[in-house]
């Protein structure tokens, strides 16, 4: 197995394994700590709310599992309510402790009217990423352009307390939010690659390319 899908009951588990399997990575989900532990890749993909997912998994060690896993330098990619997690809180019902692997916390959209256009919460659609630092070219995203479309499903969003691990931002009504990170051995985004096209398997296969 080159890659675990980490597993914790919350997640969009097989779309995110098809994805792998058409970059032809070697992929396993797991809910089995040593399991993840031994893979060279990890993807936490996520969808639902915080404070549950963190409950899900502090029950099964894979928060712990998940801080090993960072801490060994080995490349770990978050998608969604995934790249959420590793921030430190999240006020969704209430405050959340997260995990704490990136400094910073995740807060929710307003809805809002500009223009006489709705913009909803969730935001469900799809929307541009655009540069944000010189990093770009040294991520997963290298194959990708500047204004590309990738698929979102969101009400919150992270607020990295340094703005130079900010990859890319998106602009959502008013609002221009962080649509990815990279940090250390992280690269996290926001939207679904796995549902983004031929531009979200780009970077499936820059997984595949640069990590394995």
């Amino acid at each position: 197995m080159e890659l675990a899908i980490i597993n914790y009951n919350m997640s969009n588990l097989y779309s995110v394994r098809e994805a792998c399997n058409k970059a032809n990575i070697s992929c396993k989900i797991t809910s089995d700590p040593e399991e993840v532990l031994q893979a060279k890749v990890a993807i936490l993909p996520g969808v639902g709310a915080f404070g549950e997912a963190m409950t899900q998994l502090q029950k099964t060690g894979l928060d712990d599992c998940i801080i090993r896993f960072f801490e060994s330098g080995r490349p770990l990619v978050g998608i969604c309510l995934g790249m959420q997690l590793l921030f430190e809180s999240s006020n969704e019902f209430g405050e959340n402790k997260g995990l704490g692997i990136v400094k910073g916390f995740v807060e929710k959209f307003q809805f809002i009217k500009k223009d006489n256009i709705k913009y909803p919460v969730p935001q469900i659609g799809w929307n541009r990423i655009y540069q944000h630092s010189d990093s770009w070219n040294k991520t997963l995203l290298k194959e990708n352009k500047s204004g590309d479309f990738m698929y979102f499903v969101h009400s919150f969003y992270t607020v990295p307390l340094d703005d130079s691990i900010i990859c890319t931002k998106t602009r959502y009504g008013d609002k221009v939010f962080c649509s990815s990170i990279n940090y250390k051995n992280i690269f996290a985004v926001q939207y679904h690659p796995e549902k983004s096209g031929d531009n979200g398997l780009k970077i499936y296969k820059e997984i595949k390319e640069v990590y394995l």
